[in-house]
């Protein structure tokens, strides 16, 4: 018998991305279905969703339906269509009054009512649908008052008396804190005594924090970071709630979908390779360095970046360590990304100081992201924090080696290279320290200037299996813990 889930998210690739949650999101959920579950996802009409061409349809029993939080009433209606890829059905909750708005996320006031409306939509569709789910899949603070909903709100219908809750942390660094004022927009009528009585004293509901109190299992996206949100440093506030939890505190590192991500079949790409013959590898480096116009030397090592320019990816070392590496000629660099504006500056100001040596492209672009991944040599991530982080293992799997701090995700997929042993996948540094940044790709630069060493640890990350059915097979065993045998 197959698992019923139900699905529950703010981003879903390639449709609404902004980070990991996307990717995540899409993976996870069609994994789920790939194995014979009954997965159903709930995500927002987004504008810039109902602005892409994808078939989508109405759901006839689902139209202009009402929702009200405090003394506002929403209306909303559901359409489907099929994820892309996938026959999995994907149900967009079309309130334009919360969603036609021209991004993902926005600095409005009724922000946390846009994802409590998505919340409770998707538990009164599953009613609708008569859809008993075994697990009610919440992710981050966008959906996390999913369990107490569960508790209160929908304790009276028998349809979710064998439901039980997950809330997966992609980043407790976003908690989804609003006013306490507004508390009747959760409808927690008399069951309002479940809330975090401190917190509200304080004039604030933490999302997030309410996930933590109330969901029957918390997951996040790796082991090391699942300890490490325990700790004071990196809890942001929440590892005490987290303690006391336990072993309800799971992590498990995301997969990656290499159907998507893959050097011998990468669709961006005019060139591809294996492990076994890597001459497509060095096409496209040279075919990258001719369209972005780098001035490119056979040893010179390229260093590609392909991030959100925030304060968590470690971007502020860079101007920190790149001008001395740039000057010697021992590196190119390669950037991508959008974010805070002193760091898009940062990057700015090292591509006018280096011209042909440095390139910084401000945004995102799939193709540009997959031919980063494919033609440079090594990948930089020197993350203050990172939950897993997914571009590491991209590199792995493209054989460029990854540059990065023992983090988070980061320290559960990237293992040092040891030229004695020939061991390894990467050049792993310790500290957030600029220094501890330079010795990283000076290593980088030397064995890169060791071609059998550089091409050992190139064979060994591809040779690494991240993949959704290794990782997504650690979800199963964790529904298994909650509700029984699939």
């Amino acid at each position: 018998m197959p698992y019923r889930v139900l699905f529950v998210t703010a981003e879903y690739a390639p449709l609404a991305k902004t980070g990991g949650l996307a990717d995540v999101s899409a993976a996870l959920s069609r994994y789920l279905h790939g194995r014979g579950d009954d997965v159903r996802v709930f995500l927002p009409l987004y504008r810039r969703i109902a602005e892409q061409n994808f078939e989508r349809r109405p759901v006839e029993f689902l139209q202009n339906l009402s929702l009200t939080l405090g003394a506002q009433d929403y209306r909303y209606s559901v359409v489907t269509g099929l994820a892309p890829g996938s026959e999995l059905p994907l149900y967009f909750v079309d309130c334009p009054a919360l969603y036609d708005r021209p991004g993902v996320y926005t600095p409005d006031a009724d922000e946390h009512r846009r994802f409590l409306v998505l919340t409770r939509a998707a538990l009164e569709c599953s009613q609708r649908m008569a859809f008993a789910p075994h697990l009610l899949h919440c992710n981050d603070w966008h959906t996390a008052f999913g369990p107490l909903f569960l508790r209160t709100v929908y304790a009276w219908d028998r349809l979710f008396s064998g439901t039980r809750s997950v809330l997966t942390i992609h980043n407790v660094g976003y908690q989804g804190v609003f006013p306490a004022a507004d508390v009747a927009a959760l409808g927690l009528g008399e069951a309002r005594g479940m809330l975090h009585q401190q917190d509200l004293a304080a004039g604030r509901i933490n999302s997030l924090l309410h996930g933590v109190l109330h969901a029957d299992l918390i997951t996040t996206v790796s082991p090391t970071y699942a300890r490490e949100i325990c700790t004071p440093e990196y809890g942001a506030g929440l590892d005490g709630f987290l303690r006391v939890r336990g072993d309800r505190v799971v992590g498990i590192l995301n997969g990656v979908d290499y159907e998507e991500w893959s050097p011998e079949t990468d669709r961006y790409l005019p060139f591809h390779y294996a492990r076994s013959n890597l001459a497509g590898k060095a096409r496209l480096k040279r075919a990258l360095a001719k369209r972005l116009r780098l001035e490119t030397r056979p040893g010179t090592l390229l260093v590609g970046l392909v991030s959100r320019l925030v304060a968590q990816k470690g971007i502020e070392l860079l101007p920190r360590v790149l001008p001395e590496l740039l000057a010697s000629d021992a590196i190119n660099v390669v950037a991508l990304g959008s974010g805070e504006r002193e760091l898009e500056q940062a990057l700015t100001a090292l591509e006018r100081a280096f011209p042909g040596r440095m390139m910084f492209h401000r945004g995102y672009s799939d193709e540009l992201a997959h031919w980063i991944e494919a033609a440079a040599d090594a990948f930089v991530m020197p993350s203050r924090y990172e939950p897993c982080g997914l571009n590491q293992m991209y590199s792995l799997r493209y054989g460029t080696v990854p540059v990065v701090r023992r983090t988070g995700g980061l320290a559960d997929s990237v293992t040092s290279y040891s030229p004695s042993a020939g061991t390894g996948t990467g050049i792993v540094f310790d500290h957030y320290e600029a220094s501890a940044l330079h010795w990283a790709l000076g290593l980088a630069v030397a064995l890169f200037a060791h071609k059998r060493h550089w091409r050992r640890m190139v064979a060994n990350g591809m040779a690494e299996d991240f993949s959704w059915q290794r990782q997504g097979a650690l979800y199963i065993d964790q529904y298994r813990r909650l509700v029984g045998p699939d």
